[in-house]
């Protein structure tokens, strides 16, 4: 933690000063163009796998990316980020950024007993269902990782201000694909139903 707040405050004294023009401009609200749906994994930075500055990316981070079906009469802190990025403030793309190594996808695949994690085992089975994999099991769950980024991609369909706004041709959704060993990003095409190099 010290390092955490040690880097605080020399942000403060040191970057603010040479960027406050930049940070004066966010006082007048925020204009991002893309909603990025990422997993809370520490190791996914989106504004590092980007380089997106402050302003640029509207976050919303969940336990494996998961983004639940729609429910109007269950409204969901997930379902209100989405409604919010879609209707208030206009975003033209939205990205759900799978990765390698995810530890809410490897439980989806093994099966492990999370019992004694009810919460993350309500979550899991709740929002998601088991990516099929036609591959042997791997520690990257890399094939199993993409499934589940598609199958995300596929329920923001089921909330009317994504469907509504895709139909219009004003909104672009995309599957990523982010390895946490080598940084390399892959994007789904739905052509091929196949991930390729960003």
């Amino acid at each position: 933690m010290k390092s955490l707040v040690d880097n605080a405050r020399s942000f403060t004294t040191m970057h603010v000063a040479e960027r406050a023009e930049e940070f004066s401009a966010l006082e007048a609200g925020q204009s991002p163009e893309v909603l990025f749906i990422t997993c809370s994994d520490s190791r996914v930075v989106p504004s590092l796998i980007t380089g997106a500055r402050p302003g640029e990316l509207f976050e919303l981070r969940t336990a494996g990316n998961i983004v639940p079906e729609y429910r109007s009469d269950h409204p969901a802190a997930e379902t209100a980020t989405i409604e919010y990025a879609v209707r208030v403030l206009g975003v033209r793309d939205i990205v759900v950024c799978g990765h390698s190594h995810c530890g809410a996808v490897n439980a989806l695949v093994s099966g492990g007993d999370l019992s004694g994690l009810p919460a993350v085992q309500g979550w899991l089975e709740h929002a998601a269902t088991q990516p099929e994999t036609t591959a042997p099991f791997a520690p990257d769950v890399a094939e199993a990782a993409q499934l589940h980024a598609v199958a995300q991609l596929e329920r923001l369909h089921t909330h009317p201000c994504i469907a509504e706004r895709v139909a219009e041709g004003t909104l672009r959704v995309h599957a990523w694909y982010y390895e946490v060993h080598t940084g390399a990003v892959q994007q789904y095409g739905p052509d091929d139903k196949s991930f390729r190099p960003l």
